[in-house]
């Protein structure tokens, strides 16, 4: 099996299996127990707390939550009362609180974006206005790997005394975030790590409501049990991100150009600049990518966000880009990175481009 499917997510890092082991095989304490067990589970976390941290501004607290989208769910939920203003690509787990917000009765402003897929920074100007309490908008579009100008979102939200949620669970580790967010999501599984463990960055000064009661075990408010194990994970991968960085954006950057050079007849979705290198969302007229994936089963790509597969309905995002329904449902996404191998890389381009041109013969 060649997998290409890295925006959904990443295989798990034998070094982060490593530093998970012990905690599975034979250690168990509670980390919030005071005993001597408790204490070494509790240090292995905030080992842990502080690697993750080590790729994130100074000056704030970072909370271990289930995943990001807790913490998504945390920093929309728990922010003071006020306009709410995010944009139309993001994740379902942003845009699916927010309208859970709306009918709550909140104000909701859903920015659009270009044939980029960046946000209407024009729009953004007009609805970030007094009476805005947040602004949520990703890093790296999980579908086609846009990157957003979320610095100048915060300097908006900051004039008028908002906060800014960067959602950085595809560009943490990977594109640098810039000076501004108050709150950064995270996801342990989207950098080789575990899944079921996230993380919320809250900056110094910040209060957010919680969203789980019954105990408030970690620091900024989040109550429940903290697994070592998934914390280790967390760390070790954060850490070889850190180690790596260079060396992973190096890889990416190669299989992404020997991509463009290779495939002819298929169109780039998303900006061809300001992208991560590692999301190659291709379009191509007439593609039936239901049958592509029939043909290629011992390849693993997909048709968008592995959030919204079963929905039977084509992608949001390629929708908010200006694509027409046709367009959307006729895309592919290969996600790759540090461990997809060149010769990999270069039989599944191949393959996959011989099966679309074989449809078109066909029809």
């Amino acid at each position: 099996m060649i997998y290409l499917d890295y925006q959904a997510t990443t295989p798990l890092a034998p070094e982060a299996l490593a530093a998970m082991l012990p905690w599975l095989e034979t250690q168990h304490a509670n980390p919030h127990s005071p005993h001597a067990p408790g204490r070494a589970a509790a240090a292995v976390v905030e080992a842990a707390r502080d690697r993750v941290a080590a790729l994130l501004p100074p000056g704030g607290t970072l909370a271990f939550t289930s995943g990001a989208t807790e913490a998504l769910n945390w920093a929309l939920k728990g922010a003071a009362p006020g306009r709410i203003v995010t944009q139309a690509t993001e994740h379902a787990a942003v845009l699916d609180t927010v309208e859970a917000l709306r009918a709550q009765g909140r104000e909701v402003v859903v920015l659009p974006v270009d044939g980029d897929g960046i946000v209407d920074l024009d729009a953004a100007r007009e609805a970030i206005a007094p009476g805005t309490a947040l602004i949520a908008c990703m890093l790296v579009n999980n579908e086609i790997g846009t990157i957003q100008p979320v610095g100048e979102l915060a300097r908006l939200a900051h004039e008028v005394g908002a906060l800014m949620l960067c959602d950085a669970v595809q560009g943490y580790g990977r594109v640098t975030i810039p000076e501004g967010p108050d709150l950064i999501a995270l996801s342990a599984h989207k950098i080789h790590g575990p899944k079921g463990v996230g993380a919320l960055w809250i900056r110094d000064g910040v209060a957010l409501a919680p969203l789980l009661h019954g105990g408030g075990q970690e620091k900024a408010g989040r109550s429940g049990t903290l697994s070592p194990a998934l914390c280790a994970g967390f760390g070790a991968a954060a850490k070889l991100m850190a180690e790596r960085r260079a060396d992973d954006d190096a890889h990416v950057r190669r299989l992404f150009d020997h991509a463009l050079d290779r495939l002819t007849g298929w169109r780039l979705n998303g900006s061809a600049t300001a992208r991560y290198r590692g999301n190659l969302n291709l379009r191509r007229d007439g593609l039936d990518v239901a049958r592509l994936m029939s043909d290629l089963r011992d390849i693993a790509f997909s048709a968008g966000s592995a959030c919204a597969s079963g929905s039977g309905r084509s992608s949001h995002v390629l929708r908010a880009i200006g694509l027409s329904e046709a367009q959307a449902r006729s895309s592919i996404r290969l996600g790759f990175g540090r461990y997809t191998t060149q010769e990999e890389w270069m039989t599944a381009l191949d393959r996959i481009d011989a099966a679309a041109a074989a449809q078109k013969v066909a029809a």
